[in-house]
């Protein structure tokens, strides 16, 4: 019997599973899929600060931040803290982005604001007639991939079971004591539900309601793009100031920001859209027009060169915009990682280590009530 069963291999999971299992517990994650096969394998490696309000999830980020700097010691998921830069098409959007910026400040998020003669220092590709900017050096990003494959060798002792998925899950009067799966039974000390998008489907087969809904994005792979003397064509993880008012916007609708970055293999990644329409993964030439169009509006260098594959991932989404991370008063023995929507790689090592934590009656590193899975029961 293991200490803890943690449903779900993404990067979330592996989280779960890798501060669990160094806190001395024995760890079991399962996966209906392969590791990172749901949302994992469609995001683009973000961990940011720079798209976050102050409040609970700032600094839920900057907890993460630090962790997976920590982290990249251990090598092999293709950390890289280039550092974001956040543009403004006009003076209007320029104040608005600095008094966030400010206020972000206040709570220990670097930035550098850029003035519109400034931008070329840091992207010389960037298009002209800019506003300005403001450079966040604690911005990052990992192969989420490989991040949770890592993760996952790291744990001591974790056991990974893939291709079984969860059916049920075992009870002893109210509290659950281990998850039925179409492999058979595995009885734990405790369950962790971190099956991303599925998350609520998951909680209901304690009977606890939790509104986790999938929200649609897509993202375009150019071919490989080479710079100048070894220098990326795109230096720094690139956006504009929409994204953020995107992120926050409960809007059921389609909402497109240009969302750009290079990668070490050379190839530069292109989004984002966000859009609530189930798990529909029919692909969308219009999005996909549009996220081109953006890109090449950004970066006018971008533009002639072929797109060689796009794909759709469904983001985690909670009503409120905030994780669901703790134990479930409700279900006993049921512990709960999931709802990060688009921030669930950036967010996921301080998850890991806050549920481990309560797995072990550890102090927690900060307040865990914002994130408490009962609060959408009234």
């Amino acid at each position: 019997m293991s200490d803890v069963v943690v449903i779900g291999a993404g990067v979330v999971g592996a989280a779960c599973a890798y501060f669990a299992a160094r806190a001395g517990l024995s760890v079991t994650v399962v996966d209906r899929g392969s590791v990172a096969s749901g949302t994992t394998g469609a995001g683009e490696g973000n961990i940011l600060v720079s798209d976050k309000e102050p409040g609970p999830e700032l600094e839920l980020a900057l907890l993460s931040n630090r962790l997976w700097r920590e982290l990249a010691d251990i090598g092999g998921f293709e950390f890289e803290a280039k550092g974001g830069l956040v543009v403004a098409e006009s003076g209007e959007v320029l104040d608005a982005l600095t008094d966030l910026a400010e206020a972000q400040d206040r709570r220990g998020v670097r930035r550098t604001p850029v003035s519109a003669d400034e931008l070329r220092g840091y992207e010389p590709h960037i298009s002209a007639g800019l506003a300005g900017g403001v450079f966040y050096p604690q911005d990052a990003q990992v192969q989420p991939m490989l991040a949770a494959a890592v993760l996952l060798r790291h744990a001591p002792g974790a056991r990974l079971r893939t291709r079984v998925t969860v059916t049920g899950l075992l009870r002893d009067g109210d509290r659950v004591t281990g998850v039925r799966t179409d492999k058979g039974d595995i009885p734990a000390g405790a369950v962790v539900n971190a099956a991303g998008t599925w998350s609520g489907e998951v909680a209901a087969l304690a009977g606890v309601p939790l509104p986790v809904l999938p929200r649609r994005g897509f993202i375009l792979v150019t071919e490989p793009v080479a710079g100048r003397l070894g220098v990326p064509l795109i230096r720094h993880k690139v956006y504009t100031a929409a994204y953020v008012t995107d992120v926050a916007s409960d809007d059921e609708g389609l909402a497109t920001s240009a969302v750009i970055e290079g990668t070490p293999a050379g190839t530069v990644l292109i989004g984002a859209s966000r859009e609530r329409v189930g798990f529909d993964r029919t692909l969308s030439i219009p999005v996909l027009e549009t996220l081109a169009r953006q890109a090449v509006a950004l970066f006018p260098v971008l533009a002639g060169r072929r797109v060689i594959r796009t794909y759709c991932g469904f983001r985690p989404y909670c009503p409120d915009h905030l994780p669901v991370i703790g134990a479930d008063p409700r279900a006993p023995g049921l512990y709960h990682a999931c709802g990060h929507e688009g921030a669930g790689i950036g967010l996921a090592p301080a998850t890991g280590r806050l549920i481990a934590g309560q797995l072990t009656g550890a102090a927690p590193d900060l307040d865990l009530a914002p994130f408490r899975p009962e609060r959408f029961a009234a």
